[in-house]
């Protein structure tokens, strides 16, 4: 009992603390993950050290990002995002690059090594698809022009940073090895993600679908298979020596064409946030605030050039496909953070030994920084559903 209770009592702290915390960022109009990474810093050992043994907590947030990729995986219906490519293929990968540019560029100049200015300058490239779309009215302007190109952008970060994460992955197993980059390291990745591709497809073609279109009226069933099909696919991933987020992407993607797909999204997105909420909350633990000063600022200068150059940037991109000037600069301002992938980036980069914590706290640093003053920006200037202003909320 005396061994349970202190698991008890932590949860306890993270959710009754993030409801509190959430409440004060939904009068501020800040993201609610902000929120779960201060709550983190101030339960932590460098806060009020409530929080002193968080080892329990990374599986469980880990678990949130196994569910953020398979969600990810079942948006991903083949057909619309190939139709999305041909209108924003370019304008993702060129802003992608100038931005992954910037943060090497900024991370050199401060002496960081050259694999830091990488993974840096990776955590750039993207933006956040959960700010993004939850500041997205509800109402009407989330089926026009602005949403679907939104949506298409950050679509395509995503398989990007699906990319970025499995170099990593395979580049930090190099690096631990002692070794430069593995020959059978990359037989293996030759070999791993066909073969995985191949086991999804013949179970969701021979077994799945068989199974959702005789049950599919049974919820509860529906609920446990997917979940099943997702962590079985995390697993093989993991005894292929691939990360378990790549598993389960894959078994999001097989399955996105099935018209049940938009209700195992559904069903599962309280689950995920549940996780995510823990996930967000052993990060702010984790901040190492010792090294605060040596990179307040490089994280400063990394802020205000992602918020001010992404705009500019995404609308002179968006201007050469006869896109307007307004809506440019909006889709520009809604996409001015960097994201909850460049966390991911650089937490299995800070494993995979490729970063020093000095490096993974100016991207977590960086990351805070834009979600605050990003979303209060947005909330602001455009219709969100947390608008200050009537007439911006019922746009």
């Amino acid at each position: 009992m005396h061994g349970v209770e202190p698991v008890v009592f932590t949860i306890f702290l993270i959710f009754a603390g993030a409801a509190l915390m959430s409440t004060i960022a939904l009068f501020t109009r800040q993201s609610m993950l902000v929120a779960y990474m201060v709550l983190g810093a101030l339960l932590g050992p460098w806060g009020f050290g409530l929080v002193s043994e968080s080892s329990f907590i990374k599986p469980i947030g880990e678990i949130g990002i196994v569910f953020l990729l398979f969600l990810l995986g079942l948006n991903l219906r083949p057909q619309s995002l190939l139709h999305m490519l041909r209108k924003t293929v370019w304008v993702t990968v060129i802003s992608s690059l100038v931005f992954a540019t910037i943060g090497f560029a900024i991370a050199f100049v401060f002496h960081f090594s050259y694999s830091e200015c990488l993974i840096i300058g990776a955590a750039m490239m993207f933006s956040s698809t959960i700010i993004g779309l939850k500041l997205l009215p509800t109402t009407v302007l989330h089926h026009r022009r602005t949403g679907e190109i939104m949506i298409s952008i950050l679509l395509l970060q995503d398989l990007i940073a699906i990319t970025v994460l499995l170099a990593i992955h395979f580049l930090g197993e190099g690096k631990l090895a002692g070794t430069q980059i593995n020959p059978i390291s990359i037989i293996m990745l030759i070999l791993a993600l066909p073969s995985m591709f191949l086991v999804a497809y013949l179970v969701e073609r021979f077994v799945l679908v068989k199974l959702f279109g005789r049950f599919d009226q049974v919820r509860e069933y529906v609920f446990l298979l997917s979940i099943a099909w997702c962590l079985s696919m995390a697993q093989l991933a993991a005894w292929l020596g691939l990360s378990e987020g790549i598993g389960a992407f894959i078994a999001g993607i097989t399955i996105a064409a099935n018209p049940i797909a938009e209700y195992i999204s559904d069903s599962l997105r309280p689950l995920r946030d549940f996780f995510l909420v823990v996930f967000f909350f052993y990060i702010g633990v984790e901040f190492d605030f010792h090294y605060l000063m040596p990179i307040i600022l490089p994280a400063i200068i990394l802020t205000v050039l992602m918020l001010s150059v992404k705009p500019f940037v995404f609308r002179l991109l968006l201007r050469q496909e006869s896109e307007s000037k307004k809506l440019a600069w909006e889709i520009g301002a809604r996409l001015g953070q960097i994201s909850e992938f460049s966390l991911l980036v650089i937490y299995l980069a800070l494993g995979s030994n490729l970063v020093g914590e000095k490096a993974s706290c100016l991207v977590q640093a960086v990351t805070i920084l834009t979600f605050v003053f990003s979303s209060y920006f947005v909330v602001l200037k455009y219709p969100t559903p947390m608008a200050f202003s009537e007439e911006l909320r019922s746009d």
